[in-house]
């Protein structure tokens, strides 16, 4: 098999907010943006990495979703344990002081981790955890 990660979720309660943050302050190009209001779909990447994307999505948009099941991912985005993703830098530092000029949610300031990775954290608008990891 010949496989790649193409596209991987996140969800957003404020399409405009997760959008400056992707676009703004992480500096991802916008792919597609499809929708109106709160119901958009944004996919956002890396720039010069067009295989690889984020899709920024309404989290229960799916119409199989029950009102029980909708009130649990809000719950779980509020407290910030519902989406998470793991980001790379070969400048963590600088990537850093970027990011935390941009009014971004600081979880975790450059850390040496004691499994052997330095990275730090952050909440994007929507509560998810945005870990960035130093290539070493």
């Amino acid at each position: 098999m010949d496989l790649t990660i193409h596209t991987s979720f996140l969800p957003h309660d404020d399409p405009d907010a997760s959008l400056a943050f992707y676009r703004d302050t992480l500096g991802f190009e916008v792919r597609s943006d499809v929708g109106q209001g709160k119901m958009r779909w944004i996919t956002v990447g890396p720039v010069g990495q067009p295989g690889t994307s984020i899709l920024l999505a309404p989290p229960a948009a799916d119409p199989g979703v029950t009102e029980d099941e909708r009130r649990t991912i809000a719950e779980m985005m509020a407290k910030g344990t519902y989406g998470w993703i793991l980001l790379a830098t070969r400048d963590l530092d600088g990537t850093f002081e970027k990011v935390q000029a941009g009014d971004a949610e600081v979880v975790q300031e450059p850390t040496e981790q004691p499994y052997g990775i330095r990275d730090c954290a952050f909440r994007d608008p929507a509560g998810n955890l945005v870990r960035i990891q130093e290539v070493r």
